[in-house]
Order: C-alpha cells, then sequence, then structure tokens
C-alpha cells in the first residue's frame, strides 16, 4: 500500500478517547468511531508521530459483559464508573433506547453529567446516544442531532434540546452530537481532523474509502411528510391528489373535494397536519419526484412537469428549499446501487 505523504510534528501527546458501548442493534455505533480513531492512530504512526490515540470501549454499567442486540456477544474489560482521571474525548455510542429510563444507568448518568468538571474536553454521541446526554443535562439550551426518525422525540422528551432535523453531526461548545448510524463515522472524522487537521483526516477517509465531508443532509432521508390518521383530510386527500399531481391544486379545489369552504378547510387542514394547504402540496409534489429519480430514467424537466413542479429551474429551487439538495445531486445519491449489468444478469 502507498505510504500517504503526510508531514511528522514530532508531538509526544495521545489523547484519551472512550467510546461508551450502549445496547443497540447496531455495531456501527461502536465499531465506526473507532475504526476511524485507530486507522488516523496508524496514519499518525506511519508519519512519524506520536500524537495519536488511545483507545478503550467501556460499558456504561458496572457489567462489562454488554450483550450487543445485533447478535454479537461484545465484552467490554471496563465500566464507564471504573475510569478515573480526565479524558480528551468520550463518545456515547447508539442506544436503541428500550434501557435509557432503566434505575441500572442512574449512576452512568451522573457519570456522565460530571465529566465538564472532569477536564473532559469533547463530549459526544452517535445517534440515539443524544438520549442519555439528554438525560444527564448535557443538552440543555444547546443544538443537537440525532436519527432523523428520533428527532421529533428527542424533542418532545427534552424540551430545553434545540433540536437539529438536518445535520449529519453537530458541535455546541464542548459537546457533540451526531445523526445515523454511519454518522458516528462524519462525527469521528470531523474530530481528528479538529486535532490534526485537514490532511490526515483525508488520509484516514481515504483507507476507509468513505467521505471526509459527505455531502447533503439527513432531511434527504426522512418522508417530509408523516402518515396522519385516516379520517384526516389529508390522507382521505391523498389519493386524488396523486392522480392530479401536474395540475394545479390551489385551495379552492382542494375544498371542492371535499365539499367544503375554502376558508373553513384551510383552518381545519391547518389544524390537523400543521402545514398550510399550500406547503403540504409542495412537500408531496417533492415526495413524488424523489420516487422518479430514484427509480427511473425520466429525464428531470419529465419528472417536473408530472409533479407539477414547473420546469427544472422551479423544481431545482424547490428541491433546495426542502432538500437542501438539487434533483441532479439527489438522484446520483439515490438511484440504485446495482450496477446495469448485474441487473440484466438477475433477470
Amino acid at each position: 500500500m502507498k505510504r500517504d505523504r503526510i508531514t511528522s510534528d514530532g508531538g509526544q501527546h495521545r489523547k484519551k478517547v472512550v467510546i461508551v458501548m450502549m445496547p443497540s442493534n447496531f455495531m456501527l455505533h461502536v465499531a465506526g468511531p473507532y475504526d476511524v480513531f485507530n486507522t488516523a492512530d496508524q496514519v499518525l504512526k506511519e508519519a512519524g508521530s506520536l500524537k495519536g490515540y488511545d483507545l478503550k470501549i467501556v460499558s456504561p454499567t458496572a457489567a462489562t459483559g454488554t450483550i450487543h442486540r445485533a447478535g454479537v456477544d461484545m465484552i467490554c474489560r471496563q465500566s464507564a464508573l471504573q475510569l478515573k482521571g480526565g479524558f480528551d474525548t468520550v463518545l456515547v455510542s447508539g442506544s436503541d433506547l428500550k434501557d435509557v429510563n432503566d434505575p441500572e444507568y442512574e449512576a452512568f448518568y451522573q457519570w456522565l453529567g460530571k465529566l465538564e468538571e472532569r477536564r473532559t474536553r469533547r463530549i459526544g454521541s452517535v445517534c440515539g446516544g443524544a438520549f442519555p446526554l439528554a438525560k444527564a443535562g448535557l443538552l440543555n439550551g444547546r443544538r443537537a442531532t440525532v436519527h432523523w426518525q428520533l428527532c421529533q422525540r428527542l424533542e418532545n422528551t427534552y424540551p430545553m434540546v434545540k433540536v437539529d432535523v438536518n445535520a449529519f453531526h453537530t458541535q455546541d461548545g464542548p459537546i457533540y452530537t451526531s445523526g445515523g448510524v454511519s454518522s458516528g463515522i462524519d462525527l469521528a472524522l470531523a474530530l481528528v481532523e479538529q486535532d490534526h487537521g485537514k490532511e490526515i483526516a483525508l488520509a484516514v477517509a481515504r483507507r476507509l474509502v468513505v467521505y471526509l465531508s459527505r455531502p447533503g443532509f439527513q432531511v434527504q432521508f426522512g418522508n417530509l411528510l408523516p402518515v396522519f390518521d385516516n379520517s384526516d383530510l389529508a390522507e382521505r386527500l391523498r389519493p386524488w391528489i396523486n392522480e392530479h399531481l401536474s395540475e394545479p391544486l390551489d385551495v379552492g379545489r382542494l375544498a371542492g373535494q371535499m365539499h367544503m369552504s375554502p376558508r373553513n378547510f384551510a383552518r381545519v387542514f391547518h389544524k390537523q397536519t400543521g402545514l398550510p394547504p399550500a406547503k403540504f402540496i409542495e412537500k408531496f409534489r417533492v415526495e413524488a419526484a424523489r420516487k422518479y429519480l430514484e427509480d427511473t430514467d425520466f429525464t428531470i424537466e419529465d419528472i417536473a412537469e408530472r409533479c407539477g413542479l414547473g420546469g427544472m429551474v422551479s423544481m431545482r429551487r424547490t428541491f433546495l428549499r426542502n432538500l437542501k439538495t438539487t434533483p441532479s445531486d439527489y438522484r446520483r445519491a439515490f438511484r440504485t446501487s446495482v450496477p446495469e449489468i448485474f441487473a440484466e444478469l438477475s433477470a
């Protein structure tokens, strides 16, 4: 393997990184950040630098044998509660939240809450690991993110947290949070870049064959429109809207379909969905366009017409407003990962 050309700084300070392994269905919650820091340590050693990382994976409770719900037993040699002294970085891995209120974890939440006092430079989370941080009071008044499916739950459970539904990872003071499962890799790379500069972080990203800074936002992954109650106007209108998506759909036409006055329709619709009818229709059009971009070879201009999004310029503006990306970039990111030759062979 070709050596990465990296200039050594000759430093000798090694940073202590602790990853707390919470019960989870995803090994990548732990393995992703661990591999980033471990690879960074290797890259730094090859460059002649001693400024690497000392890594520990620990359990959150006194029991050091952690059963990983992915079906693999992962045995921690230590509990977080046994660790002494200060740390550079503590990351709480993704949690499936089944045990978050278990009294067994109370001592761990107290330990977390005192980390800032113990000279811990950075405290972070991967995915659902944000919930233990919030329970320990570390996210009060701070901006934070979590997996897009859990954003509303975090906001409802801990209203003092400023939840960012878009970001892959965030920083607010010494607190760092990351979104979905693989976002722990994004966060760890950002921390390595913060410690050792872009050159080192880029070398790590290349070895792991991942983006140093992933394009896009979490909002691209989740549905813009939730499923509403079957009795709500939005759900009752969905089939009809889908059939007439390429046509003008103003409040008057929607209200007429439901045999209501436009004023009463707009009032009831907003109350039930939290969205004005026009905003709902815009999001509905974008959702339909997403599926066409993912599953068909229709041109962007054709998709814009089919979904009532006007022309290519108008569709681009609407995508940027709702998904923080362009239709072209969305298609490149979310088209099938199976090459056409393999699709033909399996047909």
